[in-house]
């Protein structure tokens, strides 16, 4: 049992390993967890706390691993259990905590609980999943729909009824109503804390809860494109019954009660018309989620008003809970070409990850941000993802962003793997290879690091209050205090250059091998395009 009672979590920053594009060690195109073993000490390199392996547990891998077969084994295409026993001991040797992604909401319609529960009405699982009649005239029991397009009601022949499914047709949702699907899962969340795993990623963890009345969902206000692209009717409705249902807290004081007997940390996955409030509900009094991230960082609009806004918001709601944030993940756009529009230098890629790892909250780094990779562009013939398939050509789908990892240069497949990989490495990532930026000190890829390092001295950036100070538009300015130590950080986010007056007080923070703004002249500093500013507030 792995107790400790550090909160490296609170302020940490979590790199999250998408595995089928990590690295690929036997050479079949995919990634598995012997190649990021192969990794680890690039990993901690870059001075990040912890990783978060996307799943890799037994699935058919109809939504690439978020649908599984069997919560407490590893898909043969990643490896087997000694390999991720070896994963786990080697990031510890390394200073590494391993946070796993948990889907409990919903699994593959090949679990072998599936198969029973749907084999009849009457089976020892017949109500582990929520089954419901259908109309009078055989339509679905209710309008809701599901995030990956159409109802979110799928007939059975079986059993002459209709099973719920929030993503995916093979993707039913476990009936979370009933106590022994609870304590299933919470068995499955032991299984992997006894293999001493530090804490977990909860997917979609406001799903887990349907309405028992079956109320229909009523129209949306405005369109949510927040969690949902422009194009998917999902956005049409206020999902009031469909997730995000009291029933959830309960069930997430019996998971937080689990991981406070090993130590471990959690992080929960939060989309919905009101993502903040749930962040804040999901994180209060200690005894629920350790934080939340939701999608309101993980969208098209870029602005510093945009980022105050969010945060403010979450400020005014979270009380003592906390949050975390992404500004890219395996679902979205990469954020270089989400936020660059066009624009892909690495000033711009260095002032985003600034950016990010100095809000109040812990942060998600999504692999291949350190190196600034911008969206692929995959030909409708390669497409893998079944979300995109099914609205292209308006949206592509989430492969763009889940393309292998660059690491050599001049090496076929950008030394991910000596075949052709399961999806393709664009030519434009070569460039940014790991190799080419490892040795290269003005590189996106060495900023960061020494950001992170310079970042571990600095306990108003990793724990302290946030308080935002007005200026123009284009930039984006806060003060971080903990225990009378106030950091000043502004941001320039725009391709033009800035003046700003500083606070009274400010002494600059230079950072070694940042490149960044250091120099305060009559009060004000210059901010040259996509930069960014530290200082140091002495208050009289």
């Amino acid at each position: 049992m792995n107790v400790t009672s550090q909160n490296w979590w609170r302020g940490g920053v979590i790199y999250q390993i998408y595995p089928r594009s990590f690295a690929d060690s036997n050479n079949d195109g995919i990634g598995d967890l012997p190649g990021i073993i192969g990794k680890l000490p690039y990993i901690a390199s870059l001075g990040v706390d912890a990783i978060w392996i996307s799943p890799f547990f037994k699935s058919p891998m109809k939504d690439f691993g978020y649908d599984v077969s069997d919560y407490c084994d590893v898909d043969p295409m990643f490896g087997s259990l000694a390999d991720f026993d070896r994963l786990v001991a080697r990031a510890h040797e390394l200073g590494l905590k391993v946070v796993i992604d948990q889907v409990l909401s919903h699994c593959a319609d090949q679990h072998p609980w599936f198969k029973e529960s749907r084999a009849s009405r009457d089976n020892p699982k017949a109500d582990w999943y929520v089954w419901v009649d259908a109309k009078a005239d055989g339509t679905p029991p209710t309008n809701w729909l599901s995030v990956f397009g159409g109802s979110s009601w799928q007939w059975d022949s079986r059993r002459k009824q209709y099973y719920l499914h929030n993503f995916l047709v093979s993707q039913p949702d476990l009936n979370f109503h009933n106590p022994a699907v609870q304590d299933a899962m919470l068995d499955s969340i032991r299984f992997w804390l006894e293999r001493g795993v530090d804490g977990f990623r909860f997917d979609a963890c406001n799903f887990h809860f349907h309405d028992k009345q079956l109320r229909d969902n009523p129209p949306a206000a405005s369109r949510d494109t927040t969690t949902v692209s422009a194009d998917n009717p999902y956005g049409y409705q206020r999902h009031l019954y469909d997730k995000t249902q009291p029933e959830n807290l309960a069930f997430l004081k019996r998971v937080r009660a689990l991981l406070d007997q090993y130590g471990a940390a959690s992080v929960g996955e939060v989309g919905d018309d009101d993502s903040l409030s749930v962040m804040a509900a999901y994180t209060a009094g200690g005894d629920k989620l350790h934080m939340a991230y939701s999608f309101n960082l993980l969208t098209p609009e870029f602005s510093a008003a945009h980022i105050r806004d969010q945060v403010e918001q979450l400020e005014a709601k979270i009380g003592d809970g906390w949050g975390c944030w992404s500004i890219g993940n395996h679902d979205v756009a990469r954020v270089m070409t989400r936020w660059g529009k066009g624009e892909t230098s690495p000033e711009l890629a260095k002032v985003l990850l600034a950016v990010e790892c100095s809000l109040r909250g812990s942060v998600c780094l999504y692999q291949g941000e350190e190196l600034a990779l911008t969206e692929a562009d995959i030909p409708f013939e390669l497409l893998q993802d079944p979300y995109g398939i099914t609205f292209w050509p308006e949206f592509k789908g989430r492969d763009g962003c889940r393309t292998p990892m660059p690491w050599q240069h001049a090496a076929a497949h950008g030394g991910f793997s000596t075949v052709q990989p399961w999806l393709p490495v664009p030519a434009e990532h070569l460039a940014r290879a790991a190799d080419v930026q490892e040795f290269d000190m003005k590189s996106v890829l060495n900023f960061f690091r020494a950001f992170l390092r310079w970042r571990k001295t600095q306990p108003a950036l990793i724990e302290g209050d946030i308080r935002f100070v007005d200026a123009q538009p284009e930039v984006l300015a806060f003060e971080r205090e903990l225990g009378g130590h106030t950091v000043f950080a502004c941001f320039n986010l725009s391709a033009a250059p800035q003046r700003l007056r500083v606070p009274a007080g400010c002494e600059a923070a230079p950072i070694a091998g940042h490149g960044f703004a250091s120099q305060i002249e009559n009060g004000e500093i210059a901010l040259p395009a996509h930069s960014a500013f530290y200082a140091t507030l002495k208050r009289a």
